[in-house]
């Protein structure tokens, strides 16, 4: 992540004064991927003020980058429950506050990760609540758990926050061409 200069063009504001998204997407391989799929995989990251309606755009940013997989669907719904705990849960929701999201991509294989201002001195866990609890929060990360094939949480390598990730595994003969 670079920061961005004090005279950024980018910092302009979208509909109804609502800040649009920062565009940052790069084609690179994915260190995650390993050496064996690094020149079929590519990465895209944009970053997202800290708002609610910024979910809706990185919804649509995933889904996007993962068009041509078996369920776009699974991963949208994903990042949606971790981009709403990140500015739930985090100083990514405070009036300054922004959130990121990667993905990664190779074949047969997608990660997508979320980055926020979050607290370092506790970890995202699934509440594994009962199914006729009526509550209304509470259980985004038990769908993450489900429904990825793998999901984890570390803090951020520049220690400014946490970073929250899936992967999703699929046969590659699945994948549209």
């Amino acid at each position: 992540m670079t920061a961005a200069a004090p005279h950024d063009p980018l910092v302009h504001l979208g509909v109804r004064g609502v800040p649009a998204p920062e565009r940052t997407a790069t084609v690179d391989p994915s260190p995650a991927c390993g050496p064996a799929m690094e020149e079929h995989s590519r990465s895209a990251r944009r970053r997202f003020p800290g708002l609610p309606s910024q979910i809706a755009y990185a919804r649509k940013f995933v889904a996007r980058q993962l068009a041509d997989c078996p369920d776009p669907t699974t991963a949208t719904l994903l990042t949606s429950e971790l981009a709403t705990n990140a500015i739930t849960h985090s100083a990514s929701g405070r009036s300054t506050g922004k959130f990121e999201v990667s993905v990664h991509r190779a074949p047969g294989w997608a990660r997508v990760e979320v980055r926020d201002l979050g607290n370092l001195n506790e970890t995202p866990r699934p509440q594994h609540r009962d199914p006729y609890d009526t509550a209304e929060h509470g259980r985004g990360l038990d769908l993450v758990e489900a429904l990825a094939s793998k999901w984890g949480s570390e803090p951020r390598g520049d220690g400014m926050g946490r970073q929250v990730w899936f992967e999703l595994v699929w046969d590659e003969a699945d994948e549209a061409e």
